[in-house]
């Protein structure tokens, strides 16, 4: 909880994390990630997004940014390397170092498989369907999370095989727009018991993330971890979790179609979907376990000690 001018007058080289685009934006958290976007050309008066009225916040903000962080070291981590490109295109952060560690997980205790019999079971999900998972911590009304690109998936999958498929929604209650979908929809709410989650995960059969935008994709990272193949669109952080073919599909962006048929893909076949859970689990163990992102981070911090060391010689 820095202020920006407290986080300037740090005389430490600095390690900064970066989850989302507010580091090198204004006062956005998110923006579209286009070539015109004001982090990559400054925030100017004449290239204001359509639609923002009254005083440029987000303007002001980045200026401060500029002014109190002209003679500040950072050194940059990113969760993938989306976030990476984006943070080496703008202005206030070109030239500086950036690194691409992926967000950690607790692979031995949290997030690993939990048999599916009994995970069905204690969500009270039925034991002979095929479960489609989709969730996000604010629900589906957030338009970066897909909601309404997951319906256009959904609604194809149901238009080519209605058989047995059902739908499981975490993050939100059921809604008055509940009927809308093509098939049943087993509605868990809020959950905010990673214990729940992994059930959660491990009663799925395929978990669906059409998000529009990701940072990382925690949601893909976590089922992946419980041995849930992943079925997501090929944009944000998504690549740099799912393997296409090999631990989901990586879907066209945002080409609910290409979605609908990676979904049908991984519910097609027990054997391939076996191949998938097992080589899911295995590279979350690999790429997200506690130990490797702290030997990563250890290289980083490493790196700015030799750097510190050298400017104080």
């Amino acid at each position: 909880m820095l202020s920006v001018s407290d986080i300037g007058r740090l005389k430490k080289p600095l390690v900064w994390t970066c989850h989302d685009m507010w580091p090198f934006c204004g006062g956005e958290h998110y923006v579209p990630d286009e070539t015109a976007a004001r982090f990559r050309q400054g925030y100017h008066n004449h290239n204001i997004p359509p639609g923002e009225r009254g005083p440029d916040l987000n303007r002001k903000t980045w200026e401060a940014k500029r002014r109190a962080w002209a003679r500040q070291r950072f050194t940059i981590v990113s969760p993938s390397h989306w976030m990476a490109a984006c943070v080496k295109q703008s202005v206030l952060f070109a030239g500086v170092p950036v690194s691409v560690i992926p967000n950690p997980l607790d692979t031995d205790n949290t997030w690993r498989p939990i048999p599916r019999q009994a995970s069905r079971t204690a969500l009270g999900l039925p034991q002979d369907k095929k479960l489609i998972l989709m969730g996000a911590a604010g629900g589906l009304e957030d338009p970066r999370k897909g909601g309404d690109l997951l319906h256009e998936a959904i609604c194809s999958v149901f238009s080519r095989c209605s058989d047995g498929v059902e739908l499981v929604i975490y993050g939100q209650e059921k809604t008055l727009q509940s009927g809308i979908w093509p098939c049943p929809v087993h509605w868990l709410g809020r959950v905010n018991d990673d214990r729940v989650l992994a059930l959660a995960y491990s009663a799925a059969d395929v978990m669906v993330v059409p998000s529009r935008q990701e940072s990382f994709g925690q949601t893909a990272s976590e089922a992946q971890a419980c041995g849930v193949p992943v079925v997501a669109f090929d944009v944000g952080g998504l690549p740099d979790i799912v393997i296409h073919r090999e631990t989901g599909w990586l879907s066209k962006a945002f080409d609910t179609e290409d979605m609908a048929t990676g979904i049908l893909w991984v519910l097609g076949d027990e054997d391939r979907w076996l191949e998938l859970s097992h080589n899911s689990r295995r590279t979350a163990v690999k790429r997200f376990s506690p130990g490797v992102v702290a030997e990563l981070y250890g290289k980083v911090y490493e790196q700015v000690v030799r750097n510190q060391n050298i400017v104080n010689h």
